[in-house]
């Protein structure tokens, strides 16, 4: 049996129109004009780049590539980077936290830090110009990050959010029965002070994000720290957290939304002290 015969490129054939043209001259024929027509490509693909030489020329192998041609172009990128690793991070958080990897007390500690860090970086104009706002840049990145961009939108711990069960409930029935000793009273007295604090903050006309949603987050957590349960309007303070969680730092409500929240968080107030008995 006659060895295989493997052409490499398209080898001579006869040019006669005498000699016998059988079907592998044909296709020989079909292959030389192909390969008259294009170019040999690099392997393994059809069509590979062909360097340019006047450009190849210009240019310095030794010379480093730099990402930005200046400081403040450099931060920008740090910035941006620094901003891509935290939506990163809270994502693996979230996850961990549903899986009971970490403990309440971390993951709070740790996704309130995250937050912190997200908000600062975006503090800065430049960055937050470039930024535009998360789906933007979750597109601009290719980030499918569901989980983080969820707690991004409410700004709050999911323990914050819904009341931890691994939180001292304050011994409800001691402060009821007017203890102001110990823990409970503490506690009592703190979230308390929080609500009236907000409240006041309305009345002399501070309505703008960054003024409010500290004072509100105080508020939400203090009172956490005293109940896990659900009261009356409980679910209007995180409504608001979550609004103003998502303006701008220096973008202030309007005078009938400052009337509506007065209004929400004084429910809400009312309801948090009916637990007390």
């Amino acid at each position: 049996m006659a060895a295989p015969i493997y052409l490499i490129g398209p080898p001579p054939f006869p040019s006669d129109s005498t000699s016998p043209k059988p079907p592998f001259l044909a296709i020989r024929r079909f292959v030389a004009v192909m390969y008259a027509q294009r170019p040999l490509a690099y392997a393994p693909t059809p069509y590979s780049y062909t360097p340019n030489p006047a450009l190849s020329a210009s240019i310095n192998l030794d010379e480093e590539v730099k990402l930005a041609s200046s400081s403040a172009e450099r931060d920008l990128y740090e910035s941006l980077a620094e901003i891509y690793s935290i939506i990163v991070t809270l994502d693996g958080l979230e996850k961990a936290y549903i899986r009971d990897v970490v403990t309440e007390a971390e993951y709070t500690e740790t996704c309130t830090r995250l937050l912190k860090q997200y908000k600062s970086s975006l503090g800065d104009d430049a960055v937050a110009k470039e930024f535009a706002d998360l789906e933007t840049f979750k597109r601009t990145w290719s980030l499918e990050c569901p989980r983080a961009t969820e707690r991004l939108r409410i700004g709050l711990p999911a323990t914050v959010e819904q009341a931890s069960h691994s939180t001292p409930a304050a011994n409800l029935g001691s402060a009821a029965a007017g203890s102001a000793g110990g823990a409970s009273g503490s506690l009592i007295l703190t979230a308390t002070e929080n609500f009236i604090t907000f409240l006041d903050a309305l009345k002399l006309n501070m309505v703008s994000k960054d003024a409010l949603h500290p004072l509100l987050s105080e508020v939400i957590q203090s009172v956490n720290k005293v109940t896990d349960g659900e009261f009356e309007n409980r679910g209007k303070i995180i409504q608001w957290l979550i609004a103003l969680n998502q303006m701008r730092a220096t973008e202030e409500l309007s005078e009938e939304q400052a009337r509506e929240l007065a209004f929400d968080i004084e429910q809400a107030y009312q309801g948090f002290k009916s637990t007390l008995g």
